[in-house]
Parts: C-alpha cells; sequence; structure tokens
C-alpha cells in the first residue's frame, strides 16, 4: 500500500496522468490440466517452462504497461503463497488480496476496484486472468493502449480476440457500431456455440473470441454493478470496509463476502450496460484450458510433436508429451498426450484430453491426494517437494528462505529425521535448541515439540526422512505460528 500512496504522491503535480491498476485474478482450479495442475497447486502458478509459470508471464506483461502501479492480486486463501513466491521472483511488490470464499470474477473485480478507488477516484483497471498464453506481446500493449483510451471516456472496455476457426470453447462477442480506428460498441454476448453456429459467426467476420480481458475505470465499473447488482456491491462494499491486513495480505471479512451473490462479469454487468465496447486483438493468445492448446502454441519437431523435458519419441507422430523429470519414451504414438509427473503418469488421446476432469472427480471420490496435492508444494516460509514414500515412511525436500521458521509444532503419529543439505538450521526439540550445518542431522521423536529457522543469508535445504503409522499432512499440532495459520 506504501509503495502505491508513494507513485500517486509522486504524480500529484501531474493531474494528467491517470494511474492504471493491473488487476490479475488467479482464482482457477485448472483441473483440465491434471496432473501437472492440482486444485491446490493451479495451472498458473505450475512451471510448464523453467523458471517461467503463467502467473509470472501474466506479471510481467503487466510490468510493461505505461504508467502503470504494482499489481492487485485477487486469490483464494490456499494460493496466496504461491502467489507471493511468484512476486517475489519476479521482483515485484504487488498487493494480494485474499477472497475467504470463491464468488466468481464480478465481486473479485469490484474489490479491486475499490482497492484502487481509494487511492486515485480516475484509476484505471486492466483486468487480467493469470493463466493465459499471450504471444504477440508488443501488439498486445499497442492494443491495450487504444482500450485506456476507451476506458477513460467511461466506456467498459472488453478485449476480443480475432478468430482463427470455428471453436466451440469459447464464448463470442458481436461488435456493433464502430466508436474509433480501434473499437466497437458490443451488440450482444454468445455462449459457447455449435460447431455450425460456430462456422456461421467465422463467415459473417463481426464475431470474435471473448477473452476475459477488461479495461475501464473502477468508479464506472463499481457505478454499473450498483446500478445492475446492488447486493453484490453493497456486500462487497461492507467486505471491503472490514477488511484485515497481517503479513502484508489483505484478508476480507468472511462474514460479510458470505452474503455477497457469485456471477461473472459477463452475466453481472457486461451483457446489461449500455456503455460497453469492445477492442479486437488480432494476436495469437489462447487460454489453455487443454493439453491439445499447449500442443496446438507449442513448437513442433520434425514429426509434428511437441516435446517437454526428457523425451525419447520413437514413431511418434502429432502427439504432445511433458516430462517433469524421469525419461518418457514412445513408440508408434499418433495423436497422444503424455505427462508425466513425480508421482502419476496421464496418457490420453488429443482428441479426449478435455475430459481429464473425468479422471479428477473419480481421484476425489476415492479420496486421493493426487488430485489435490502437487509433489511441490509452497508454504508462507519456503516450499516442500515430495521425493519417495511407501508403507510407514515418507521422504521429502524442504527449502526454508532466510530469516522464516516453521511453526512450533508436534506430531502424534510420526517421528521425523532432518538432514541439512545446504545451509545453516536451527533447531529446537523440547527445551533445547541446536544450530547444524551441511551435512549433519538430528531426530525428532513422536510427541516431540520442535521448530525449525534460518538464521542465515542463504536459503536453507534439508531432506526430511518420515515415519509412523500415519504420515498426512494433517498430523501437525501448530502451537504457535508466525503466519496465524490454525
Amino acid at each position: 500500500f506504501t509503495v502505491l500512496i508513494a507513485r500517486i504522491s509522486s504524480h500529484s503535480d501531474k493531474l494528467e496522468i491517470i494511474m492504471i491498476f493491473p488487476v490479475i485474478l488467479c482464482g482457477g482450479s485448472g483441473t483440465r490440466l491434471w496432473p501437472l495442475s492440482r486444485s491446490s497447486y493451479p495451472k498458473q502458478f505450475v512451471q510448464f517452462e523453467k523458471n517461467r509459470t503463467l502467473f509470472k508471464d501474466t506479471v510481467n506483461r503487466a510490468k510493461k504497461i505505461k504508467n502503470s502501479s504494482e499489481p492487485i492480486i485477487i486469490c483464494n486463501d490456499a494460493h496466496r503463497f504461491y502467489a507471493k513466491a511468484n512476486l517475489l521472483e519476479c521482483d515485484v511488490d504487488g498487493t494480494i488480496i485474499v477472497e475467504p470464499v470463491a464468488k466468481n470474477t464480478a465481486p473479485a473485480i469490484a474489490l479491486g476496484a475499490l482497492f484502487a478507488e481509494q487511492l486515485d477516484a480516475d484509476s484505471v483497471l486492466v483486468v487480467m486472468p493469470s493463466d493465459h498464453a499471450i504471444l504477440e506481446e508488443d501488439r498486445f500493449a499497442e492494443l491495450l493502449s487504444e482500450a485506456i483510451k476507451l476506458a477513460e471516456k467511461d466506456f467498459l472496455v472488453t478485449l476480443g480476440i480475432t478468430p482463427t476457426h470455428p471453436a466451440t470453447g469459447f464464448g463470442y462477442i458481436e461488435t456493433g457500431t464502430q466508436l474509433d480506428n480501434s473499437g466497437f460498441t458490443i451488440k450482444r454476448f454468445v455462449e459457447k456455440p455449435t460447431l455450425n453456429k460456430a462456422e456461421e459467426m467465422l463467415q459473417s467476420g463481426s464475431y470474435l473470441w471473448n477473452s476475459g480481458i477488461f479495461v475501464f475505470k473502477a468508479s464506472a465499473y463499481l457505478s454499473e454493478l450498483k446500478k445492475f447488482e446492488k447486493e453484490m456491491y453493497e456486500a462487497c462494499e461492507q467486505t471491503w470496509a472490514n477488511r484485515k491486513i497481517v503479513n502484508e495480505f489483505c484478508f476480507l471479512d468472511k462474514l460479510a463476502f458470505n452474503t455477497c451473490p457469485s456471477n461473472s462479469i459477463d452475466y453481472a454487468v457486461m451483457e446489461r450496460t449500455q456503455k460497453g465496447a469492445v477492442v479486437p486483438l488480432p494476436i495469437k493468445w489462447n487460454d489453455l484450458g487443454a493439453w491439445s492448446a499447449f500442443y496446438d502454441i507449442g513448437s513442433k519437431d520434425k514429426n509434428n510433436n511437441v516435446t517437454k523435458g526428457d523425451v525419447l519419441a520413437v514413431d511418434t507422430h502429432n502427439s504432445y508429451i511433458h516430462s517433469t523429470g524421469r525419461l518418457v519414451s514412445t513408440i508408434g504414438l499418433d495423436n497422444i498426450a503424455v505427462i508425466e509427473t513425480k508421482d502419476s503418469v496421464f496418457v490420453s488421446p488429443l482428441s479426449r484430453v478435455q475430459e481429464t476432469k473425468n479422471i479428477v472427480e473419480q481421484l476425489k471420490k476415492e479420496n486421493r491426494s493426487e488430485a489435490v496435492l502437487h509433489p511441490l508444494v509452497y508454504r508462507p516460509w519456503g516450499s516442500y517437494e515430495g521425493l519417495a514414500h511407501g508403507d510407514r515412511f515418507q521422504v521429502k525436500r524442504i527449502i526454508v528462505q532466510p530469516g522464516e521458521q516453521l511453526s512450533l509444532q508436534l506430531h502424534y503419529h510420526r517421528a521425523e529425521h532432518w538432514i541439512v543439505v545446504e545451509g545453516t538450521a536451527e533447531v529446537q526439540i523440547g527445551d533445547k535448541k541446536e544450530l547444524l550445518t551441511e551435512n549433519q542431522s538430528t531426530f525428532i521423536p513422536v510427541g516431540s515439540v520442535h521448530r525449525l529457522w534460518n538464521p542465515g543469508k542463504l536459503p536453507l535445504v534439508l531432506i526430511e526422512v518420515q515415519s509412523g503409522s500415519y504420515l498426512g499432512e494433517d498430523d501437525i499440532v501448530r502451537l504457535q505460528d508466525d503466519y496465524k495459520r490454525v
């Protein structure tokens, strides 16, 4: 908040400058991209390329917007530490607003608008999903500037992708009267069409794909929301008024937000407003909703395959093969998707990858952890990654960031053995504390109160070996926690 206020103050003598607030929405679950994406580790935070995530790509895209502030991130509680870690890796000080429950895009954007409006009454929001791929970013920035000009005239602008084929998985926008060289009024929104209807719309030349990217003044959006969805507006206003700041996160009032109706911005505002406008985007764009989308945008080899990681493909054609670590080898495949993680392998015809959600639903029915947890899990103090597990044992790689510490805790069902690989660890077991360096270790018996702290200037890396009758993450009794977790 201090950074943003300082930026606003620095422009106090330049009244013509309107502040731009990027609002990044990252509430999606990404179940169609299992096994890389899980409900606790959605696709926007997954490393599809080394040191790159879709969320970080979106943050870096926002950094290029002229006169923009640090971004406003809207996410749920389970993902706030993923968002924070990604922001740190981008060297960005964003504001993270934590939704206590998911209420769809209209309330989420309202919360971002309330934040921006209190700092600059004329501020413009650029609302972007965190999980899309945009391959022509210079062209995107150019056309975004045109959308901002319309927003300054109180239009509620959406960006429409120029369609390249009769897609049935996207919503469409029919353009109306031309407003200037780049924008049009919105005649109507069209739900995901049948193939025949999509072909008709493509031939007409007057329809665009609905990208889910919006540009408007915070005040203009709130005014229209109040007009069409008064109950939603008032619930968001009350929720915002009761917010609390804890450890750099903005937490919202759960009781107030629970009363808020759930709806998308399209249904709540854009389909009802008379101020809607659309700017066409003739660029390469994809919402990356399934593995087939990654195949579509990927670089093809001589056999028309897209491969990621350690892959050996023999007599294989037109396929998407993704390895996160182990060698994946194939023979005689055609039009197949293969995705490998440390704990799961998914194989499907590319034409049926949309059905991945059926696998996730089955895993949830069987209460299997693979539906929820990814081998790599972020925590406020760092991260841990599952390396191996079996009957009565589990091995993890734990990274604790400098100056951070785990909660003071105990376990009723497991003992732990910690081996320091890199850095320095201060370990408390009962009333005793000891300092461990590389290649040193310690043992924590079942039921012992313990804590781990990184007192150094470099990340602490250690191997944890758990053994016992039950190894679930819910066997953690926190006695004291710096991060206010239960």
